[in-house]
């Protein structure tokens, strides 16, 4: 029996009394910016019944939030659960549970395989977090029922900001219809459910008084928002709603899928002074085979088009994306029309990742799967490319004004954010100034030197606000 058990049984009474003063509970979340909304609202809904930690070895209660994307993702995921099972044998933990899409997608598995796991649960039912660990407490059970979510629920709810103060992520829709055949995210997640306008827009003042100025917008495609529930497609009314809080002084959109990218939502971004000038645009590929292959709905004809409609009707707009290197039958061919189509078009921020054949998506039995070096090596060289386009990119901010986000100092000097960048996968400002500027402050910054990523300046107005 356990030593939280041992408590209950000697003084029940006493441990639904003291129960949330004394017991602490730790979170680790793994994985995309989606999964972290859920980790904050797990914490959100515990935090009235148990006090909150950042430091596992404090914790009492102990709650891993997997990811379970592609294979290194659930690699990470099972480590973090080993590693955190050795805090019940050298710390405080008492209780640790494994929740998320690795959860969602493996439980079985994991509880033969890690049976120190003492809870899980699956990604729609965190409402039911606190009961469920009352009974496993009183009854010893293991809350395998979570694990056949509903793909109607939306998790919502009160949510403990994990991110910079000033910055934060709100999630407007749940699930996915996309079905691309190298994704498991539809089985995982579910259909595309949209979450209704006033509670995103009650979310987003809630933040703003507490001091956010950057909202962040996330689903698995943000360009779907309100298809389900409003008959059309609405993004380009969220924003124009959320524009009204007052306290928000930046609105960033990411994950458009390009075929889903529409007029009004183009004009609403460009004619919005909120709206910041920066779309995260999975491409996955540009070539046709390729792109049929993987089930987008889109072709290297129609991504180019919009690229060039974004650029013209929304002047200085950044664009972000992603590769996927070595999909099958993927030939050099294939590849080389990503570096030719980079060379032409010099998006501003790319990202790539190898292909990882997932079980049970259609693109895991193709024929034509690429050795794992071949895949490597084109990674390589794609980002090697975009190295050199962006620090060519950056060489044309040298001299330019940008209001920045303060998000720190490193003991040296300051760092923040343009417009340009989006928090955790882009780069950073780093200046100095005499004055003294608190996080979540904006300056104009100057331009004076680029780096391969980052970018440095001086401060030229400290009163931008």
């Amino acid at each position: 029996m356990s030593e939280i058990k041992i408590e209950i049984a000697k003084n029940k009474e006493k441990y639904n009394e003291e129960a949330s003063n004394k017991y602490k509970v730790g979170m680790v979340s793994l994985g995309c910016d989606k999964n972290r909304v859920d980790s904050e609202i797990i914490l959100g809904k515990m935090s009235d019944e148990y006090e909150i930690t950042n430091n596992p070895k404090n914790a009492d209660i102990i709650i891993v939030n997997t990811c379970g994307f592609i294979e290194s993702a659930k690699q990470e995921s099972i480590d973090t659960i080993l590693e955190m099972a050795n805090y019940k044998i050298n710390y405080k933990c008492k209780l640790l549970i494994a929740t998320g899409c690795l959860t969602q997608r493996h439980g079985e598995e994991l509880r033969t395989l890690i049976p120190e796991i003492d809870i899980m649960l699956g990604v729609n039912d965190y409402n039911k977090i606190n009961a469920i660990i009352t009974e496993f407490i009183e009854g010893n059970k293991l809350a395998t029922e979570l694990l056949n979510y509903s793909d109607e629920n939306i998790n919502e709810g009160k949510r403990i900001i994990t991110t910079q103060r000033e910055s934060a992520y709100i999630r407007i829709a749940e699930g996915c219809n996309n079905f691309c055949t190298y994704c498991i995210i539809p089985k995982i997640r579910g259909k595309f459910r949209s979450r209704k306008m006033e509670n995103i827009i009650n979310e987003a003042r809630d933040l703003s008084e507490s001091g956010v100025k950057e909202i962040i917008l996330i689903a698995q495609d943000t360009t779907l928002y309100g298809s389900d529930i409003y008959g059309k497609k609405n993004l380009h009314v969220l924003l124009k709603e959320l524009s009204k809080i007052e306290g928000i002084k930046w609105i960033r959109v990411l994950y458009c899928y390009p075929e889903e990218i529409y007029d009004e939502l183009i004009n609403e971004i460009a004619c919005n002074e909120k709206v910041v000038k920066y779309l995260d645009i999975p491409i996955q590929h540009i070539s046709d085979k390729i792109l049929k292959l993987m089930g987008r709905k889109t072709s290297k004809k129609d991504i180019i088009n919009k690229i060039q409609i974004l650029r013209e009707k929304v002047p200085g707009i950044v664009i972000r994306t992603t590769f996927i290197v070595g999909f099958p039958n993927e030939t050099e061919e294939d590849f080389n029309e990503i570096i030719d189509f980079l060379k032409e078009y010099k998006l501003d921020k790319v990202g790539a990742f190898t292909y990882s054949q997932e079980e049970d998506t259609p693109a895991a039995k193709m024929d034509g799967q690429i050795e794992e070096g071949v895949k490597e090596e084109r990674e390589k060289a794609l980002m090697l490319l975009q190295k050199n386009i962006s620090e060519e990119i950056n060489k044309l901010k040298i001299g330019k004004l940008y209001d920045i986000l303060v998000e720190g100092y490193n003991g040296k000097c300051y760092y923040g954010r343009s417009y340009e960048m989006a928090p955790d996968i882009d780069a950073n400002v780093l200046f100095e100034s005499n004055a003294k500027i608190e996080n979540g402050e904006f300056v104009k910054v100057k331009i004076i030197e680029n780096m391969d990523y980052d970018l440095v300046g001086v401060v030229v107005d400290e009163s931008c606000k």
